[in-house]
């Protein structure tokens, strides 16, 4: 059986994933709220948060007040909706498009038969997948990703279901911040931790 690959990029410690889960879980959060809910340090968190926030994963606003004090930092997950939009998570699609468009006139047969949109969106879930330590393979027809072997399979069985959670909330994310018929809708069950696939769903075409 193939080794899993090294957990990388900026959601490779298990605080930065807890804290992920957590603005995931309820937007709005503040630095308070995350170190009583993961013990750890003020500062601790603050460094972590900015890593995310520069992955384009986490955006933060400062709170709106109507009584005296100093506003605080209110942070969410970048869900690539409305204003949970990050424009480092923007930056990132439009350069795995276009290093896509590249790749496409290279190798033609890379294209995808879903279209033009999913293809975009496609081109920005293999780079943050591959970013996150994973090794995408992608079924345009079954509509599936296979990440196997997980690179979390050899971590704590207790962790597992909160990992999956936060990983497939970042694939929306990127997902949507793309624009398309693509979305990301779960991932498949199975015995053996090092089996990961998930399943994406293609929005029905409008009516003409």
């Amino acid at each position: 059986m193939a080794s899993a690959g090294p957990v990388c990029g900026p959601i490779s410690t298990y605080s930065r994933v807890q804290l992920l889960h957590l603005v995931q879980t309820r937007a709005q959060r503040t630095i308070g709220e995350l170190c009583e809910a993961t013990g750890l340090h003020p500062n601790t968190v603050r460094e972590h948060l900015q890593r995310l926030i520069e992955g384009g994963y986490v955006i933060a606003a400062t709170e709106h007040r109507t009584t005296r004090g100093r506003p605080r930092t209110l942070y969410s997950a970048a869900t690539g909706r409305g204003d949970a939009s990050s424009p480092i998570a923007r930056d990132k699609v439009t350069a795995a498009a276009r290093r896509g468009d590249l790749l496409r006139r290279v190798l033609p047969a890379t294209a995808s038969a879903l279209g033009r949109d999913a293809t975009y969106q496609l081109d920005a879930l293999i780079e943050h997948l591959e970013e996150s330590g994973f090794e995408p393979v992608v079924d345009d027809e079954q509509l599936t990703v296979d990440l196997s072997p997980c690179p979390h399979a050899a971590g704590r069985a207790e962790d597992r279901p909160m990992l999956c959670n936060v990983h497939l909330g970042l694939m929306q994310g990127v997902l949507a911040e793309a624009g398309g018929p693509l979305s990301a809708e779960a991932v498949r069950a199975s015995s053996l931790p090092e089996d990961c696939t998930v399943q994406l769903r293609l929005a029905a075409m409008a009516a003409a």
